[in-house]
């Protein structure tokens, strides 16, 4: 945490508007590309996001400032959608028929490691079949490298949930991917893991 964040942080727990801002300026990418991965929709992301931060500034007394602030305010999101994602039951949505926006995203994740914009459209339409509570753990898990003590606060399950969450989504996943492409693999940590666990 820099030096800044840490200041903001504080003031914001403190009541200070301004600091809040900060945080959300800091944070809105990360947010929304979240919100984006599970909900399919660049409009739909932007409502989750920003109902993710005004649900964040009602909550902060509560914060624990023990745990990371990004795993909290991701925990926000992740619930958020997957509560919309049930109250709607979003259809599986082809990511092809939908534009794709050109947020930059500097956190660590899966699609800096596909190869090519193909693969990534189709790991997207692949998370869209998964259930939501899978998706969530799925993309804390390959986007934002979260470890399965990160996931288990963020969603409140244990370690052995999360890993039977990840190895049916994995399992799912890759079966989708090779009905529609025969001789591909899946690429990286999926294809590995799907046959390990």
């Amino acid at each position: 945490m820099s030096a800044n964040e840490s200041l903001w942080l504080d003031q914001a727990l403190h009541g200070d508007p301004q600091a809040f801002a900060q945080l959300v300026e800091l944070y809105q990418r990360p947010v929304f590309n979240l919100c984006y991965r599970m909900l399919g929709t660049a409009e739909d992301a932007e409502d989750a996001s920003q109902e993710t931060f005004l649900r964040a500034y009602r909550s902060m007394r509560r914060y624990d400032t023990s745990r990371s602030f990004i795993t909290w305010l991701l925990s926000i999101a992740a619930h958020y959608c997957i509560d919309q994602m049930r109250r709607r039951r979003y259809p599986v949505i082809s990511i092809e028929d939908l534009p794709v926006p050109d947020l930059p995203d500097h956190s660590p994740g899966m699609e800096a490691k596909l190869g090519n914009k193909q693969e990534r459209e189709r790991v997207r339409s692949l998370l869209q079949s998964l259930d939501p509570t899978d998706r969530a753990a799925v993309v804390l898990y390959y986007w934002y490298d979260y470890s399965y003590d990160e996931i288990g606060q963020a969603l409140s399950l244990t370690i052995p949930a999360i890993k039977s969450r990840l190895h049916r989504a994995r399992k799912t996943m890759a079966e989708s991917w090779k009905e529609n492409e025969h001789k591909v693999e899946v690429p990286g940590r999926l294809a590995h893991e799907s046959q390990t666990v």
